[in-house]
């Protein structure tokens, strides 16, 4: 039985990690949210799993290094010292990050790399996000995730090529560009749809996540599988097997 530590455990996304835990047979080892511990809750645990913000991120990473185990971040909002932090953590220890720990929208991504290296730059390629009225960060992680993979599909940075947040006279649109579009209301848990839009004909890949429990679930797929893997950075198609 696995010890699985939960960092940002009291809200929303908390409760569902801590029910997938049992839900997979394994040992909740604790949690902690701010003003906690995590040095305690990495040494009482056999893998971490950090859903908190982005601001405690440096803390938990130092955390897992200390207490020498791997740690999966689904905590999105992230800016490029983060990354930065992540890398430096992962020669120490296995650190497996990712915009959504969701398997299907894993293996969304590799639908959407394997379009967007097949067809050219007379496919626009616009993302499409959907999440609940309390989500404070826009692109969503997901969507950020999903532009990666439609760059990395063309052979481009996502940072040269990324447009957001259209307004007013914007003139036409630059070729090869991949555009970004969020929409923000209600309780949406997330929603997202890439398309690939050319003369006379669309192709639109989507995932619906219905519940905060497809994340949960994927998140404790991903600790099960880090365990035991060298220090390195990880990500979520290598779960499976991609």
């Amino acid at each position: 039985m696995t010890r699985i530590g939960i960092i940002g455990s009291a809200g929303r996304m908390g409760n569902a990690l801590q029910a997938a835990v049992a839900a997979a047979g394994h040992e909740f080892a604790g949690g902690v949210d701010k003003g906690g511990d995590p040095l305690a809750l990495a040494q009482a645990s056999d893998v971490l799993v950090d859903f908190s913000t982005p601001g405690a991120l440096e803390f938990n990473l130092d955390a897992a290094i200390h207490a020498g185990r791997p740690i999966v971040i689904g905590t999105t909002g992230l800016e490029e010292r983060h990354h930065w932090l992540i890398d430096s953590a992962a020669v120490s220890i296995p650190v497996l990050q990712t915009g959504n720990t969701s398997l299907g929208v894993t293996l969304l991504a590799h639908l959407v790399q394997e379009a967007a290296s097949r067809l050219g730059e007379d496919w626009d390629i616009e993302i499409v996000e959907t999440h609940h009225r309390m989500k404070v960060d826009a692109p969503s992680g997901t969507a950020l995730l999903l532009g990666e993979a439609a760059a990395k599909g063309r052979g481009v940075h996502l940072a040269d090529e990324a447009v957001r947040g259209r307004d007013g006279i914007t003139g036409a649109r630059k070729a090869g560009t991949i555009g970004f579009a969020a929409l923000r209301g209600g309780s949406v848990a997330g929603d997202h749809s890439v398309h690939f839009l050319a003369d006379n004909e669309r192709l639109t890949f989507s995932h619906l996540a219905e519940n905060r429990g497809i994340f949960a679930k994927g998140a404790i797929r991903a600790a099960e599988w880090i365990i035991g893997r060298d220090p390195g950075r990880y990500t979520m198609p290598e779960v499976l097997g991609l």
